[in-house]
């Protein structure tokens, strides 16, 4: 073979060993970055729940019922990675950000339901519901300010 034709050959098996591996990662490093419009990226998390809690936000509501209830914010964490999703308190096709309602029992027996609205860049915890026990409290935005509005 000519020496001439050499780099123009290692160059088209590089192309060629790129487009397949770009091919099978469907272009992505991780699985959760997509291309879109003018070289932008957007975050897509709109394949069921996703778990990690590097993209939790609490809002104020939920953190006023958290204290109200004696819930912790690792505990949410826990939940929000070991629980269970109730689908039948879930709302998964709402826009923007479908809710998902994760129940299970706390490291003290506290048998509770968090309520998460998955956005693409953030995970918002909406707010906390203990499952056995009414307590009374008022967060700013209640209709009822002398109920525990479970």
């Amino acid at each position: 073979m000519n020496k001439k034709w050499f780099p123009l050959l290692v160059i088209l098996i590089l192309g060629a060993a790129l487009f397949l591996v770009r091919k099978f990662n469907n272009g992505e490093t991780t699985g959760a970055v997509k291309k879109i419009e003018k070289g932008k990226s957007k975050v897509n998390r709109n394949h069921g729940f996703d778990r990690r809690v590097s993209y939790l936000e609490y809002t104020d509501h939920a953190k006023c019922r958290m204290k109200c209830r004696k819930i912790t914010q690792a505990e949410v964490e826990e939940i929000m990675q070991e629980g269970k999703i109730n689908y039948s308190k879930s709302n998964v096709k709402d826009k923007p950000c479908p809710i998902y309602a994760l129940e299970g029992i706390t490291n003290d027996n506290q048998k509770v339901r968090i309520i998460f609205a998955q956005c693409d860049y953030k995970t918002k915890v909406v707010t906390s519901i203990d499952l056995d026990h009414d307590w009374e409290c008022y967060c700013p935005g209640d209709d009822d300010k002398s109920s525990s509005n479970r």
